[in-house]
């Protein structure tokens, strides 16, 4: 399974010694989402194989003589690091107490490996790159994807108002039955703009929607930098993003190859708006905020268990379906899967 002359790391041996802060885990389901290899290059971590799956949730079958926080039979969900030598897909993987936070007894498996980097990519947007605050306006792009449907999610929970953008009728239908409860009252959770077929205006939408004062935060999941083609229709321009923001707002994209030309930059300065970046493996790379990291993942399974958190999932794959469900996951032909092991 050759991709960008890189292979997919399926199955490995498990290493027979643990460390003093390691746990041995029983894999009982994985997150199967696309792999970055360009990022794998950047950060010098070439490698002939790439673990996939690194999203899992488990059994602690054994722990490490320093380890403190868990114990065997213990639930735990948690994802794998960057440069893991084992993939999700393994039946028993070996990581540091510090990739792992307790699984909640009434969440399923399937649930906790599918929510739990989403969970993270959503905090890590709304939280600290944007700093959301209640009475705010958010724009969600592809709202129904398995990301947007959970920021839309913890938006709504912070009392944050959520624009959304929905990319097929099957998505905006999802997206108006999303109805959260509060204070015992059902309420939608955004006013859903159509981007398929006979579409709305995204600009003129956003404005209508804000009084004409654009949105505080956008978040989006790709953007058209030039008048490109077809494949991209969904995408919005970069020139409307900078359009309907408001002063001050904060713009979160997972473009990593966004250009901004010197009239963009100046829109920007204009409203005195800013521009992040939303890469989560940032909190796995880097061990300065580990406290604040484990804080986030312990929140999203709280707020799963709760059901401030109800994600849109696919039936879970087998295992013996794996492969083929991640290599269509890699040329997006289909969203994230959730590979289950019975």
């Amino acid at each position: 399974m050759h991709l960008h002359s890189h292979s997919f790391l399926e199955k490995s041996n498990v290493p027979t010694n643990i460390g003093d802060h390691q746990v041995k885990v029983q894999v009982k389901s994985c997150a199967l989402s696309p792999v970055d290899f360009k990022l794998y290059e950047d950060l010098k971590l070439e490698k002939e194989h790439v673990p996939v799956g690194r999203e899992i949730a488990g059994v602690v079958l054994q722990v490490g003589p320093k380890v403190s926080f868990f114990q065997p039979d213990d639930e735990v969900v948690g994802i794998l690091p960057l440069e893991a030598e084992q993939s999700g897909l393994c039946s028993v993987v070996v990581t540091d107490e510090y990739n792992l936070v307790q699984k909640p007894e009434k969440v399923s498996w399937f649930e906790a490996a599918a929510v739990i980097k989403d969970g993270l990519r959503a905090y890590t947007a709304l939280h600290t790159l944007a700093r959301m605050a209640a009475g705010q306006t958010v724009l969600v792009l592809d709202g129904a994807g398995p990301f947007g449907v959970l920021a839309i999610q913890l938006a709504n929970y912070h009392g944050v108002k959520v624009l959304a953008t929905a990319l097929s009728p099957e998505d905006q239908k999802f997206l108006e039955e999303l109805r959260p409860s509060v204070g015992g009252v059902s309420l939608p959770s955004a006013r859903v703009i159509r981007v398929w077929g006979s579409k709305e205006d995204l600009v003129d939408s956003c404005l209508e929607e804000t009084g004409g004062l654009g949105v505080d935060i956008i978040i989006d999941s790709g953007v058209r930098l030039y008048e490109e083609p077809e494949a991209q229709r969904h995408c919005p321009h970069k020139h409307d993003l900078l359009t309907l923001l408001s002063v001050g707002g904060h713009w979160v994209t997972t473009e990593q190859h966004l250009q901004l030309d010197p009239p963009d930059s100046h829109i920007l300065f204009l409203k005195a708006a800013s521009l992040s970046f939303l890469n989560d493996e940032v909190w796995t790379t880097s061990r300065a905020k580990q406290g604040r990291y484990l804080h986030i993942l312990k929140d999203v399974m709280d707020k799963l268990c709760t059901g401030t958190f109800r994600p849109q999932l696919e039936d879970p794959v087998p295992l013996y379906e794996a492969t083929v469900s991640m290599e269509m996951v890699q040329r997006k032909q289909t969203r994230k899967r959730i590979a289950v092991k019975l």
